[in-house]
Protein backbone atom coordinates (compact mmCIF):
# COMPACT_ATOMS: atom_id res chain seq x y z
CA UNK A 1 0.00 0.00 0.00
CA UNK A 2 1.38 3.82 -0.27
CA UNK A 3 0.39 5.73 2.03
CA UNK A 4 0.20 9.29 3.94
CA UNK A 5 0.59 9.83 8.27
CA UNK A 6 -2.97 8.86 8.18
CA UNK A 7 -2.89 5.36 10.24
CA UNK A 8 -7.16 5.35 9.93
CA UNK A 9 -7.51 2.78 6.86
CA UNK A 10 -5.00 0.46 8.73
CA UNK A 11 -6.26 -2.36 11.08
CA UNK A 12 -4.25 -4.43 14.03
CA UNK A 13 -2.94 -6.60 11.89
CA UNK A 14 -1.58 -4.57 9.05
CA UNK A 15 -0.20 -2.01 12.08
CA UNK A 16 1.89 -5.50 13.29
CA UNK A 17 3.17 -5.98 9.98
CA UNK A 18 4.26 -2.93 9.40
CA UNK A 19 5.61 -2.63 13.12
CA UNK A 20 7.76 -6.29 12.13
CA UNK A 21 9.08 -4.37 9.21
CA UNK A 22 10.53 -1.70 10.75
CA UNK A 23 11.85 -3.76 13.33
CA UNK A 24 14.20 -5.25 11.38
CA UNK A 25 14.87 -9.13 11.33
CA UNK A 26 16.66 -9.03 14.54
CA UNK A 27 14.15 -7.84 16.82
CA UNK A 28 11.58 -9.08 15.12
CA UNK A 29 12.55 -12.79 15.14
CA UNK A 30 12.21 -12.58 18.26
CA UNK A 31 8.82 -11.45 18.54
CA UNK A 32 7.99 -13.93 15.99
CA UNK A 33 9.06 -16.35 18.05
CA UNK A 34 6.25 -15.62 20.69
CA UNK A 35 3.93 -15.96 18.84
CA UNK A 36 1.32 -18.62 17.79
CA UNK A 37 1.16 -20.10 14.56
CA UNK A 38 -2.78 -18.23 13.48
CA UNK A 39 -1.21 -14.66 14.52
CA UNK A 40 2.18 -15.83 12.32
CA UNK A 41 0.54 -16.80 9.52
CA UNK A 42 -1.89 -13.07 9.54
CA UNK A 43 0.73 -10.71 10.37
CA UNK A 44 2.78 -12.53 7.33
CA UNK A 45 -0.27 -12.52 5.03
CA UNK A 46 -0.61 -8.48 5.78
CA UNK A 47 3.29 -8.14 5.14
CA UNK A 48 3.47 -9.70 2.10
CA UNK A 49 0.52 -7.67 0.62
CA UNK A 50 1.96 -4.21 2.40
CA UNK A 51 4.03 -2.66 -0.64
CA UNK A 52 5.79 0.65 0.01
CA UNK A 53 4.88 2.74 2.93
CA UNK A 54 5.93 6.16 3.51
CA UNK A 55 8.51 7.38 6.35
CA UNK A 56 5.61 9.49 7.43
CA UNK A 57 3.44 6.64 8.01
CA UNK A 58 5.82 4.79 9.89
CA UNK A 59 7.13 7.74 12.45
CA UNK A 60 3.19 7.90 12.89
CA UNK A 61 3.01 4.48 13.78
CA UNK A 62 6.03 3.78 15.95
CA UNK A 63 6.24 7.63 17.94
CA UNK A 64 7.83 6.05 20.98
CA UNK A 65 10.86 4.41 18.58
CA UNK A 66 11.20 8.52 16.90
CA UNK A 67 14.73 8.29 18.23
CA UNK A 68 16.13 5.36 16.81
CA UNK A 69 13.60 5.32 13.75
CA UNK A 70 13.74 9.25 13.14
CA UNK A 71 14.28 10.35 9.51
CA UNK A 72 13.72 6.89 8.04
CA UNK A 73 12.85 6.79 4.04
CA UNK A 74 10.67 3.71 4.40
CA UNK A 75 10.19 0.60 4.15
CA UNK A 76 8.77 -2.12 1.52
CA UNK A 77 7.38 -5.06 2.24
CA UNK A 78 6.84 -8.00 0.32
CA UNK A 79 6.98 -11.96 0.01
CA UNK A 80 10.64 -11.82 0.40
CA UNK A 81 11.08 -9.43 3.49
CA UNK A 82 8.69 -12.06 5.07
CA UNK A 83 9.87 -15.13 4.31
CA UNK A 84 13.55 -13.38 6.09
CA UNK A 85 12.01 -13.12 8.92
CA UNK A 86 9.99 -16.10 9.50
CA UNK A 87 13.29 -17.87 8.80
CA UNK A 88 15.07 -16.26 11.40
CA UNK A 89 12.51 -17.96 14.18
CA UNK A 90 10.92 -21.29 12.47
CA UNK A 91 12.02 -23.87 10.62
CA UNK A 92 11.89 -24.00 7.33
CA UNK A 93 8.34 -26.45 7.13
CA UNK A 94 6.84 -23.92 9.32
CA UNK A 95 8.00 -21.23 7.05
CA UNK A 96 6.90 -23.39 4.01
CA UNK A 97 3.83 -24.39 5.39
CA UNK A 98 2.53 -20.55 6.20
CA UNK A 99 3.93 -18.62 3.16
CA UNK A 100 2.03 -21.28 0.43
CA UNK A 101 -1.30 -20.10 1.94
CA UNK A 102 -0.31 -16.79 0.73
CA UNK A 103 2.05 -17.49 -2.36
CA UNK A 104 -1.02 -16.69 -4.53
CA UNK A 105 -0.81 -13.66 -6.26
CA UNK A 106 1.74 -12.20 -4.29
CA UNK A 107 4.42 -15.28 -5.57
CA UNK A 108 5.20 -16.52 -8.85
CA UNK A 109 1.83 -17.99 -10.75
CA UNK A 110 1.76 -22.18 -11.12
CA UNK A 111 2.23 -21.39 -14.59
CA UNK A 112 5.86 -19.74 -13.85
CA UNK A 113 6.38 -22.67 -11.50
CA UNK A 114 5.79 -25.15 -14.37
CA UNK A 115 8.26 -23.29 -16.57
CA UNK A 116 10.94 -24.29 -14.51
CA UNK A 117 9.55 -28.00 -14.23
CA UNK A 118 11.83 -30.80 -15.98
CA UNK A 119 9.97 -31.51 -19.31
CA UNK A 120 10.24 -35.36 -19.24
CA UNK A 121 8.96 -34.75 -15.75
CA UNK A 122 6.10 -32.61 -16.75
CA UNK A 123 5.52 -34.69 -19.86
CA UNK A 124 5.65 -37.89 -17.09
CA UNK A 125 2.51 -36.31 -15.66
CA UNK A 126 0.65 -34.53 -18.59
CA UNK A 127 0.12 -37.56 -20.29
CA UNK A 128 -2.30 -39.08 -18.35
CA UNK A 129 -4.58 -36.43 -18.58
CA UNK A 130 -6.81 -35.09 -20.89
CA UNK A 131 -5.53 -33.86 -23.92
CA UNK A 132 -7.77 -30.69 -23.94
CA UNK A 133 -6.29 -30.27 -20.34
CA UNK A 134 -2.67 -30.76 -21.62
CA UNK A 135 -3.49 -28.37 -24.49
CA UNK A 136 -4.54 -25.54 -21.58
CA UNK A 137 -0.99 -25.92 -19.72
CA UNK A 138 0.98 -25.65 -22.73
CA UNK A 139 -0.70 -22.43 -23.80
CA UNK A 140 -0.31 -20.94 -20.74
CA UNK A 141 3.56 -21.98 -20.43
CA UNK A 142 6.45 -20.71 -22.53
CA UNK A 143 6.79 -21.59 -25.85
CA UNK A 144 9.79 -22.65 -25.79
CA UNK A 145 9.75 -25.42 -22.99
CA UNK A 146 6.17 -26.25 -24.46
CA UNK A 147 8.06 -27.58 -26.87
CA UNK A 148 9.99 -29.28 -25.26
CA UNK A 149 7.15 -31.25 -22.98
CA UNK A 150 5.19 -31.82 -26.26
CA UNK A 151 8.45 -33.52 -27.86
CA UNK A 152 8.22 -35.54 -24.80
CA UNK A 153 5.07 -36.46 -24.89
CA UNK A 154 4.18 -40.17 -26.73
CA UNK A 155 2.90 -39.62 -30.52
CA UNK A 156 -0.34 -40.22 -30.47
CA UNK A 157 -0.89 -38.07 -27.12
CA UNK A 158 1.21 -34.76 -28.76
CA UNK A 159 -0.36 -34.72 -32.17
CA UNK A 160 -4.25 -34.83 -30.12
CA UNK A 161 -2.91 -32.18 -28.01
CA UNK A 162 -1.78 -30.00 -31.25
CA UNK A 163 -4.85 -30.03 -32.86
CA UNK A 164 -6.81 -29.09 -29.29
CA UNK A 165 -4.24 -25.87 -29.08
CA UNK A 166 -5.22 -25.25 -32.80
CA UNK A 167 -9.05 -25.46 -31.73
CA UNK A 168 -8.56 -23.40 -27.94
CA UNK A 169 -10.65 -20.59 -27.20
CA UNK A 170 -11.29 -18.19 -24.56
CA UNK A 171 -10.98 -20.21 -21.11
CA UNK A 172 -13.75 -19.71 -18.82
CA UNK A 173 -12.25 -18.46 -15.23
CA UNK A 174 -13.46 -20.91 -13.38
CA UNK A 175 -12.36 -23.21 -15.61
CA UNK A 176 -8.67 -22.12 -15.37
CA UNK A 177 -8.95 -21.50 -11.43
CA UNK A 178 -9.85 -25.08 -11.19
CA UNK A 179 -6.73 -26.54 -13.65
CA UNK A 180 -4.65 -23.96 -11.34
CA UNK A 181 -5.50 -25.65 -8.07
CA UNK A 182 -5.65 -29.00 -9.34
CA UNK A 183 -1.48 -28.61 -10.63
CA UNK A 184 -0.73 -26.54 -7.32
CA UNK A 185 -2.44 -29.42 -5.27
CA UNK A 186 -1.48 -32.47 -7.21
CA UNK A 187 1.81 -31.96 -8.82
CA UNK A 188 3.81 -28.97 -7.50
CA UNK A 189 3.02 -30.42 -4.07
CA UNK A 190 3.92 -33.70 -5.00
CA UNK A 191 7.38 -32.57 -7.01
CA UNK A 192 7.99 -30.58 -3.98
CA UNK A 193 8.46 -33.21 -1.71
CA UNK A 194 10.03 -35.79 -4.42
CA UNK A 195 12.53 -32.96 -5.23
CA UNK A 196 13.28 -32.81 -1.51
CA UNK A 197 16.71 -33.61 -1.16
CA UNK A 198 18.42 -36.17 1.53
CA UNK A 199 20.02 -34.27 4.22
CA UNK A 200 22.84 -36.33 4.33
CA UNK A 201 23.44 -35.52 0.58
CA UNK A 202 23.45 -32.14 1.53
CA UNK A 203 26.26 -32.33 4.39
CA UNK A 204 28.23 -34.67 2.09
CA UNK A 205 28.42 -31.28 -0.62
CA UNK A 206 29.31 -29.12 2.29
CA UNK A 207 32.14 -31.44 3.58
CA UNK A 208 33.35 -31.80 0.22
CA UNK A 209 33.88 -27.99 -0.03
CA UNK A 210 36.46 -28.28 3.46
CA UNK A 211 39.75 -28.27 3.98
CA UNK A 212 40.96 -31.84 4.81
CA UNK A 213 42.12 -31.24 8.53
CA UNK A 214 38.26 -29.65 8.91
CA UNK A 215 36.64 -32.44 7.43
CA UNK A 216 38.05 -35.59 8.54
CA UNK A 217 37.83 -33.55 12.45
CA UNK A 218 34.09 -33.37 11.39
CA UNK A 219 33.70 -36.49 10.22
CA UNK A 220 35.30 -38.32 13.33
CA UNK A 221 33.37 -36.33 15.85
CA UNK A 222 30.16 -36.92 14.09
CA UNK A 223 31.10 -40.76 13.99
CA UNK A 224 31.05 -40.77 17.67
CA UNK A 225 27.73 -39.37 18.09
CA UNK A 226 26.31 -41.27 14.70
CA UNK A 227 28.08 -43.80 13.23
CA UNK A 228 25.68 -44.93 10.39
CA UNK A 229 25.48 -40.76 9.39
CA UNK A 230 28.99 -40.75 9.12
CA UNK A 231 29.08 -43.51 6.83
CA UNK A 232 26.05 -42.48 4.63
CA UNK A 233 28.19 -38.82 4.29
CA UNK A 234 31.57 -40.28 3.35
CA UNK A 235 29.65 -43.01 0.50
CA UNK A 236 28.09 -39.77 -0.80
CA UNK A 237 31.13 -37.26 -0.12
CA UNK A 238 33.10 -37.64 -4.09
CA UNK A 239 36.89 -37.43 -2.57
CA UNK A 240 40.23 -36.77 -5.11
CA UNK A 241 41.20 -40.07 -5.02
CA UNK A 242 37.64 -40.25 -6.61
CA UNK A 243 39.00 -39.12 -9.71
CA UNK A 244 40.16 -42.34 -10.86
CA UNK A 245 36.85 -43.38 -11.81
CA UNK A 246 37.14 -40.84 -14.73
CA UNK A 247 37.13 -42.89 -17.88
CA UNK A 248 40.18 -41.73 -20.56
CA UNK A 249 38.09 -39.23 -22.09
CA UNK A 250 36.99 -37.24 -19.02
CA UNK A 251 40.66 -37.43 -17.45
CA UNK A 252 41.64 -35.56 -20.68
CA UNK A 253 38.71 -33.00 -20.40
CA UNK A 254 39.34 -32.29 -16.82
CA UNK A 255 43.48 -32.09 -18.26
CA UNK A 256 42.20 -29.26 -20.36
CA UNK A 257 40.03 -27.32 -17.95
CA UNK A 258 42.69 -27.00 -15.01
CA UNK A 259 46.28 -25.11 -14.79
CA UNK A 260 49.12 -27.20 -15.07
CA UNK A 261 50.36 -25.40 -12.20
CA UNK A 262 47.37 -26.49 -9.75
CA UNK A 263 47.25 -30.38 -11.39
CA UNK A 264 51.17 -30.52 -10.54
CA UNK A 265 50.72 -29.80 -6.87
CA UNK A 266 47.20 -31.73 -6.66
CA UNK A 267 49.61 -34.82 -7.86
CA UNK A 268 52.17 -34.10 -5.06
CA UNK A 269 49.68 -36.05 -2.78
CA UNK A 270 47.68 -38.89 -5.08
CA UNK A 271 48.35 -42.14 -4.88
CA UNK A 272 51.07 -44.16 -7.65
CA UNK A 273 47.52 -45.32 -9.45
CA UNK A 274 45.79 -41.88 -9.46
CA UNK A 275 49.27 -40.60 -10.62
CA UNK A 276 49.55 -43.09 -13.15
CA UNK A 277 46.22 -42.37 -14.45
CA UNK A 278 46.42 -38.48 -15.40
CA UNK A 279 50.04 -39.27 -17.15
CA UNK A 280 48.49 -42.32 -19.30
CA UNK A 281 45.94 -39.69 -20.92
CA UNK A 282 48.68 -36.81 -21.50
CA UNK A 283 51.36 -37.12 -24.45
CA UNK A 284 54.64 -38.44 -23.25
CA UNK A 285 55.92 -35.16 -23.79
CA UNK A 286 53.44 -33.15 -21.41
CA UNK A 287 53.43 -36.00 -18.87
CA UNK A 288 57.88 -35.79 -18.92
CA UNK A 289 57.05 -31.76 -18.13
CA UNK A 290 54.86 -32.55 -15.31
CA UNK A 291 57.21 -35.01 -13.43
CA UNK A 292 59.89 -32.77 -14.03
CA UNK A 293 57.74 -29.80 -12.53
CA UNK A 294 56.63 -31.41 -9.54
CA UNK A 295 60.23 -33.19 -8.70
CA UNK A 296 61.36 -29.05 -8.87
CA UNK A 297 58.69 -28.30 -6.71
CA UNK A 298 60.60 -29.83 -3.91
CA UNK A 299 58.23 -30.18 -0.54
CA UNK A 300 55.14 -28.70 -0.46
CA UNK A 301 52.78 -27.94 2.01
CA UNK A 302 49.99 -30.13 3.11
CA UNK A 303 47.27 -26.96 3.04
CA UNK A 304 48.32 -26.29 -0.66
CA UNK A 305 48.02 -29.45 -1.97
CA UNK A 306 44.78 -30.62 -0.63
CA UNK A 307 43.58 -26.55 -2.00
CA UNK A 308 45.15 -27.65 -5.17
CA UNK A 309 42.94 -31.03 -5.13
CA UNK A 310 39.45 -29.51 -3.79
CA UNK A 311 39.88 -27.44 -7.74
CA UNK A 312 40.50 -30.73 -9.56
CA UNK A 313 37.59 -32.36 -7.88
CA UNK A 314 35.35 -28.99 -7.78
CA UNK A 315 36.41 -28.79 -12.16
CA UNK A 316 35.51 -32.57 -12.38
CA UNK A 317 31.87 -31.55 -10.38
CA UNK A 318 31.20 -28.59 -12.62
CA UNK A 319 31.72 -30.81 -15.98
CA UNK A 320 29.52 -33.86 -15.02
CA UNK A 321 26.65 -31.35 -13.65
CA UNK A 322 27.29 -30.13 -17.36
CA UNK A 323 27.47 -33.59 -19.34
CA UNK A 324 30.98 -32.89 -20.18
CA UNK A 325 32.63 -36.16 -17.94
CA UNK A 326 31.15 -39.53 -16.75
CA UNK A 327 31.78 -40.19 -13.59
CA UNK A 328 31.47 -43.87 -12.68
CA UNK A 329 30.23 -45.31 -9.34
CA UNK A 330 32.24 -48.07 -9.19
CA UNK A 331 29.26 -51.01 -8.57
CA UNK A 332 27.65 -51.41 -11.65
CA UNK A 333 27.49 -49.97 -15.25
CA UNK A 334 25.39 -46.62 -14.54
CA UNK A 335 26.90 -43.65 -14.54
CA UNK A 336 26.25 -40.80 -12.11
CA UNK A 337 26.52 -37.15 -12.79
Amino acid sequence: MSGGAGLDGLNGTQKAAMFMLAAGEEYASKLFAKLDLEEIRDITQAMSRLGRVSGDTVEALLNDFLERLGGTAGLVGGYHAAKRLLGRSLSADKVDAILDDIRGPVGRTVWDKLGNVDENVLAAYLKNEYPQTIALVLSRIRAEHSARVLASLPEEVAIETVMRMLRIELVQKDVLNDVERTLRAEFMSNLARSQRRDNHEVMAEIFNLLDRSTETKFLELLEQRNKESADRIRALMFTFEDLAKLDGHGIQKLLRHVDSGKLGLALKGASPSLRELFYANMSERSAKILRDDMESMGPVRLRDVEEAQTVLVTTAKELAAQGEVFIADGKDDDVIY
